[in-house]
């Protein structure tokens, strides 16, 4: 950016904090509080919407008694592009209740995990199920989230007090 150019940005669209041990505070502005419980979370991330789900992702791992599992699954563009990438594999190799997936849309040759945008199979291989207690957690951009994430995770059966795009 040069100094003078203008950029559009959004503010907090809702707000989510987890609460611990599977509880989960969904606050939209204008509607009501919710409480709700997830025995599996499933986290989908894109570029920078990292930040607040590696936050949730520690929360739960650093309280032995909380047994929530969680998974994520991790869309960038390119390899380089993976933010707290070694801290997310050491997570995931020292705590079996957290999984990982990455998927790229431009990977390098011999990439071992997924490519392309965020799909249903992705969602449904990488996450939890829909059901009473899961939940689906979304951050990242604005097209990734209304184009790849939700028309999918809605064609798998996810009902709305299921999921949270945020």
């Amino acid at each position: 950016m040069q100094v003078g150019d203008t950029i559009d940005i959004t503010g907090p669209a809702g707000k989510v904090i987890y609460l611990g041990r599977g509880y989960i505070r969904v606050k939209y502005p204008g509607k009501p509080e919710q409480i709700r419980f997830a025995t599996d979370i499933g986290l989908i991330a894109g570029g920078t919407g990292i930040t607040p789900m590696l936050q949730i992702i520690k929360a739960i791992l650093k309280d032995p008694s909380d047994t929530t599992r969680v998974s994520l699954l991790f869309a960038n563009q390119l390899e380089n592009d993976i933010l707290v990438r070694e801290e997310l594999e050491e997570m995931a190799e020292k705590h079996d209740q957290f999984s990982l997936w990455y998927t790229l849309d431009r990977p390098p040759e011999n990439w071992s995990y997924g490519s392309g945008f965020v799909s249903g199979e992705m969602i449904s291989t990488h996450l939890p199920p829909p059901g009473p207690t899961s939940q689906i957690l979304m951050c990242g951009p604005p097209p990734m989230i209304k184009f790849a994430c939700l028309p999918n995770i809605e064609k798998l059966g996810f009902s709305e007090d299921m999921y949270v795009p945020f």
